[in-house]
């Protein structure tokens, strides 16, 4: 099998420009698959399927006397996945430090399994912590972010 060498270095130049840790195209018979490995973790995702990573705000450290994952205002992963903090690249984040959310409000997204699943304040209030970074790996009942 011939490999297209320009078509591996350009996939290689994209996922160091995304951020993905992986990309598989496939041709007729051909696959090309590149990935490369990331500290600690292990994300698998799919090109067109799943949204680019963006750069994100540094999560913002909680206070000293209540830890994120005692706090009666946070949201906390229903599920494990891959956190989004905008619904596409191009997009707004969904919250920011500061903002005032409503019950219901979408907060995070987490894909699992190639399907996006909002993740929605728990309660109102204004958001004072978000605890994750965009296109992180998350774990259940991690918290994600603090709203008071």
């Amino acid at each position: 099998m011939q490999v297209d060498i320009a078509l591996v270095r350009q996939l290689a130049k994209l996922l160091n420009d995304t951020g993905l840790t992986e990309i598989e195209v496939e041709a007729d018979d051909r696959k090309i698959r590149v990935a490369r490995t990331m500290q600690g973790a292990s994300v698998t995702m799919a090109a067109p399927a799943a949204p680019v990573a963006l750069a994100a705000p540094a999560p913002v450290a909680a206070p000293a006397d209540v830890a994120p994952a005692d706090h009666p205002g946070a949201v906390k992963s229903p599920m494990v996945g891959t956190a989004y903090l905008a619904a596409s690249p191009e997009a707004a984040p969904f919250v920011s430090v500061g903002d005032t959310v409503k019950e219901g409000d979408t907060v995070i997204i987490i894909e699992a399994m190639k399907v996006m699943n909002p993740i929605t304040a728990t309660r109102g209030g204004k958001v004072t912590q978000i605890l994750i970074a965009n296109g992180q790996p998350v774990e259940f009942d991690q918290p994600l972010v603090v709203i008071e």
